[in-house]
């Protein structure tokens, strides 16, 4: 098992993330269980948790709608400006929130621009770093409520925000919270569950989170999200997963119903496009 995780990972940036954590798979009591198991023997088995709120929050903003190797950059040069670094623009001021609630946003755009749709998530970072001064005091207050609150108060909160949806408010939760069973589905999850089977055909993202978090153990959801996003990006693709060519290509072919693929006629389809 790789214990590493990769840079361009949401949940790990730079530095890597989580906690090593062992978990035994023979004991999987339902198939996604057992896939999430497969998955963490392919890449990692961490738990989460630990990040600054403010910052999770803000990374997961800038990483909608773009590749993690556009907002990587975009959340280092912002955090080299804003966050304390070397560029910051007041020596000391560590703390985000504040920093950004007073930012002008035509810095803040030109500064996250290899991010996409900078002025736009501009805007919503500066009004979310006001928010979060007013309501709870700056970022360790914000800290706080994310880790201490009840989770589904947490996720209401967030969900209130403009511009935060349940992928980013999940999150928020798993990575800066570390609550357990909160399984973030984005659009690699989104995809691979309903492709294998794990979900309905035509279920939207809420409804995929449902169901993983109903059938795979609390303690396993963080790293089956993380697991399954690089699954995505390593063997199921969106276009051409691996089993299109070679059916013995794909780890996880014993797990796969395969709902969408067609390697008869060379043809991939959306799940819901089956139904």
């Amino acid at each position: 098992m790789n214990d590493e995780e990769p840079a361009e990972n949401i949940s790990g940036g730079t530095a890597g993330g989580g906690q090593s954590a062992t978990f035994d798979p023979e004991t999987a009591g339902t198939r996604a269980e057992a896939v999430v198991d497969r998955l963490g023997e392919m890449y990692w088995t961490k738990t989460y948790g630990g990040r600054d709120a403010f910052e999770c929050l803000v990374r997961t903003i800038l990483s909608q709608n773009t590749s993690d190797k556009a907002s990587q950059p975009a959340h280092d040069e912002l955090m080299a400006r804003y966050g304390g670094g070397e560029d910051a623009n007041s020596e000391g001021d560590t703390d985000l929130a504040r920093a950004l609630a007073d930012a002008d946003q035509p810095e803040l755009a030109e500064t996250i621009s290899s991010a996409g749709l900078y002025n736009q998530k501009s805007e919503r970072i500066i009004a979310l770093a006001q928010r979060i001064c007013e309501e709870y005091g700056g970022e360790s207050g914000f800290d706080e409520f994310v880790r201490e609150s009840d989770p589904e108060a947490v996720r209401s909160t967030l969900l209130d925000m403009n511009g935060v949806g349940p992928k980013t408010a999940d999150c928020v939760l798993l990575f800066a919270g570390g609550r357990g069973g909160v399984f973030p589905v984005d659009t690699h999850v989104h995809r691979i569950a309903r492709r294998m089977g794990l979900a309905p055909a035509d279920a939207d993202h809420e409804t995929v989170r449902e169901y993983l978090e109903r059938d795979v153990p609390a303690e396993k959801c963080g790293f089956g999200h993380t697991a399954m996003i690089q699954f995505g990006r390593e063997y199921c693709s969106a276009r051409k997963p691996a089993c299109l060519d070679d059916p013995d290509a794909c780890p996880l072919a014993g797990h796969c119903d395969q709902v969408g693929v067609y390697p008869a006629t060379d043809e991939v389809v959306d799940p819901s496009e089956t139904v």
